[in-house]
């Protein structure tokens, strides 16, 4: 009986490690939401994007932390995850991601696909939101740029700083 007591220590730990995935190299197949087919970018694009739009923010955990959700790529949602859904950006990458009205920054795993709504260009999760401001509004307008993209030996960087006018 004393290890029930043990339960929602393994639970957070378990909970804090990075979430993992079935995966391997970069995720940029098509796909099809509501009848519309989306075609992710190449990596080397991916690797020089950056937008100005719109962000919201999403909870694909369920029931305070305690259930999770699952990803694109297969991996675990919690709430205090920093990551974010992207219609066409290479599945993993990470992404710097300011609020436009408060020059606040995080940066965010993205490893979903979203938003599917109107002319947002990016979910964030609940913590990420709340990083930068903007959980309580809902939306905000947000600068996106690609930090790396994939994971491990395939992880890729940017060769250099852009801003070549994409902004």
């Amino acid at each position: 009986m004393r290890w029930l007591l043990l339960l929602p220590l393994f639970a957070l730990m378990a909970s804090c490690a990075h979430p993992g995935g079935d995966y391997e190299g970069y995720m940029t197949r098509s796909y099809t939401v509501r009848g519309q087919t989306y075609h992710p970018m190449d990596v080397e694009s991916a690797l020089y994007y950056g937008e100005i739009g719109t962000a919201s923010w999403y909870n694909e955990s369920k029931f305070f932390g305690l259930i999770r959700g699952t990803t694109s790529l297969g991996e675990k949602v919690m709430p205090w995850h920093n990551i974010a859904a992207h219609k066409t950006l290479p599945l993993p990458c990470v992404v710097k991601v300011t609020n436009m009205e408060n020059g606040k920054s995080v940066k965010c795993r993205v490893n979903d696909r979203g938003p599917f709504i109107g002319d947002r260009i990016i979910d964030l999760s609940p913590r990420a939101a709340k990083k930068i401001d903007f959980y309580d509004q809902g939306l905000t307008t947000v600068q996106v740029e690609v930090l790396s993209v994939g994971d491990g030996p395939y992880k890729r960087k940017p060769p250099r700083k852009r801003f070549l006018g994409i902004f």
